[in-house]
């Protein structure tokens, strides 16, 4: 397994992300083949885990504390506040250092663990000023409670203030070749501050593993039936784009999903895909993109094929839209 650096720490290229076995897509597994598949990974040779306060409303940190804190020395784990459950079992974003130090508290709790590696401000409320939310992740550092800090879903401008407060280590962001929105300054300005950049949806929520043909069979609460590039109109036409990329996918020896991963880890060292799954042989073909290299021509072919000008339909619905800081393509 390749690695590569985030933020201070050294974890495999390819890490997982934790999302998928507790919601968002469709009924998750149960509790114990989750379990069997984060188990898995480690023993493939991932070594950066990536989750959140919000999945499953606290269950994927539990899920985690329970199967992998025994191994707790042999991987990166990476969680996020600011967006997540209130008592009332609703979804919020809040930066109120208050907020942040609680939720940091209950995480590590369920996560069984005595600090998080690497802690993200999942959403900036657009409220609280960026300074003050950092410097109050800023004192969990201090107090050993977290090793580094990361954004998520920020500006290039947002990210530079942040940054002044305190060293941001990492920045998540959506990121593969049908959301390119990393590439108009969040990138550049990641690697110019040595700060890594984490791509969670590297295979498009699917898209780009060829195998969701009919967005119609998706669970009524699978979260992509409320995104516009699902729609039965955006997804007819792009469509139309996976013939090309199968067939560059031919060209380089490689599945469509291990091409997509590829692409990523080509683009740049700073780069870290995560993408989630909930299927042991989908696991083992994302880590096998991790060690395609892929040729500069297919590089040309890819951006030209797929990217912000061609594919139909925005990533966000207009409320979920006015949730995200980062920047859009005009």
């Amino acid at each position: 397994m390749r690695t590569r650096q985030l933020g201070p720490f050294e974890v495999s290229a390819v890490g997982l992300g934790c999302m998928s076995l507790s919601h968002a897509y469709g009924t998750p597994p149960a509790p114990e083949a989750a379990g069997k598949l984060l188990l898995d990974a480690l023993d493939m040779g991932i070594t950066h885990f990536d989750t959140a306060a919000l999945y499953g409303f606290g269950q994927n940190e539990s899920l985690i504390g329970k199967y992998l804190a025994p191994h707790r020395d042999k991987f990166t784990l990476a969680s996020k506040c600011g967006m997540g459950p209130t008592a009332e079992g609703t979804r919020e974003i809040s930066n109120r250092p208050d907020k942040l130090r609680k939720t940091c508290e209950s995480s590590l709790k369920r996560l069984n663990t005595d600090v998080i590696d690497l802690y993200y401000l999942h959403r900036w409320d657009k409220v609280t000023p960026i300074e003050e939310a950092v410097g109050a992740l800023a004192e969990l550092v201090a107090e050993g409670k977290i090793r580094a800090i990361g954004l998520s879903e920020v500006s290039a401008e947002t990210l530079r203030k942040a940054h002044g407060e305190h060293p941001i280590a990492a920045v998540q962001t959506e990121y593969s070749l049908w959301t390119r929105n990393p590439e108009i300054a969040v990138a550049d300005l990641c690697r110019d501050i040595g700060a890594s950049l984490v791509a969670f949806s590297p295979l498009a929520r699917a898209f780009l593993t060829g195998k969701l043909r009919d967005p119609d069979g998706l669970e009524a609460k699978d979260l992509r039936r409320q995104m516009p590039r699902f729609s039965a109109d955006n997804y007819s036409k792009n469509l139309q784009l996976l013939g090309g990329f199968a067939d560059v996918a031919a060209s380089e020896g490689c599945s469509m999903a291990e091409l997509a991963i590829a692409w990523l880890i080509a683009k740049s060292d700073h780069i870290l895909p995560i993408p989630g799954t909930t299927n042991a042989a989908h696991l083992a073909e994302n880590i096998r993109g991790g060690a395609v290299d892929i040729s500069t021509e297919a590089m040309v072919q890819l951006e030209a094929l797929i990217n912000n000008s061609t594919v139909s339909g925005p990533r966000y619905n207009a409320k979920t839209q006015t949730e995200i800081d980062t920047e859009e393509f005009a």
